[in-house]
C-alpha cells in the first residue's frame, strides 16, 4: 500500500512537469495536468489514511511546590494540596535518582473509588529525577478529590495497566475499591484539590 501511494505521488508529480513543460498539444497538457493533480491528490490522501494525524490532548498545570535538594523521596510538586483544578492537569513530581519502581497518580472522588491515571505508556513518565503524568477529572464543579501517589512493582503495574484497558474497551470506569488495589502498590503521597468547574462527560 505505501509502494502504491508513493508511485502515484510520482507519476502525478511527472504528469503535471509535462503539463508544464510540452508546448505542443494544449488539449495534452490539460489532460497531463488533470491526470497528475489526481495522481497527487489519491497519493496525498493515501499517505494521510496510513498515517492519520495523532490526537492532541491539551492540559493545565496547577501551583507548583518548590523543590527541595537532595530529593530523598518520591514527592508531588504539582497540584499542590488545596489547589482549585482545571479538568486535565500534568501533575508532576520528583523522586530520588535511586528510585527504581514504577511511579501511579491514583484519583479519589466522593465515591471513594480509586481511578489510575495514565498518558499513552500508562505509567507516569520519568526522567532524570522528575515524574509527569496528564490527570483527567470527570467530577462535578466544587468536588473534592484525593490525588494518590503510589509506587509499584512489576505486578501492581501490570495490574493497573490491564484495568485501565479494560475500562477503555468497555467505555466504562468503574472504579476499584480501597480492597481492590494491590498489595504491590504502596501510597507514598497525597494532596487533595478541587474541580474548577464541572467536568463530566467531557472526555
Amino acid at each position: 500500500m505505501l509502494t502504491s501511494v508513493f508511485i502515484s505521488v510520482i507519476l502525478g508529480a511527472i504528469c503535471l512537469l509535462f503539463a508544464i513543460l510540452y508546448k505542443q498539444n494544449t488539449s495534452i497538457r490539460i489532460s497531463l495536468g488533470i491526470i497528475g493533480v489526481v495522481l497527487l491528490f489519491y497519493g496525498g490522501y493515501g499517505y494521510g489514511s496510513m498515517n492519520p494525524i495523532a490526537h492532541i490532548e491539551t492540559f493545565d498545570t496547577g501551583n507548583k511546590l518548590q523543590v527541595k535538594y537532595p530529593v530523598t523521596d518520591v514527592q508531588v510538586i504539582s497540584p499542590v494540596d488545596g489547589d482549585v483544578v482545571k479538568c486535565r492537569i500534568l501533575s508532576m513530581g520528583v523522586y530520588p535518582e535511586t528510585h527504581d519502581k514504577d511511579i501511579w497518580v491514583l484519583l479519589k472522588p466522593s465515591d471513594n473509588k480509586y481511578y489510575p491515571q495514565s498518558d499513552y505508556t500508562n505509567t507516569s513518565y520519568k526522567e532524570s529525577g522528575k515524574w509527569q503524568v496528564v490527570t483527567r477529572f470527570g467530577g462535578d464543579q466544587g468536588e473534592s478529590y484525593d490525588l494518590v501517589v503510589y509506587e509499584t512493582n512489576t505486578t501492581a503495574s501490570q495490574f493497573f495497566s490491564e484495568t485501565i484497558s479494560k475500562w477503555k474497551a468497555a467505555n466504562d470506569y468503574e472504579g476499584l475499591t480501597a480492597e481492590e488495589l494491590p498489595s504491590g502498590a504502596i501510597e507514598i503521597d497525597r494532596v487533595q484539590v478541587t474541580l474548577e468547574s464541572n467536568c463530566r462527560g467531557i472526555h
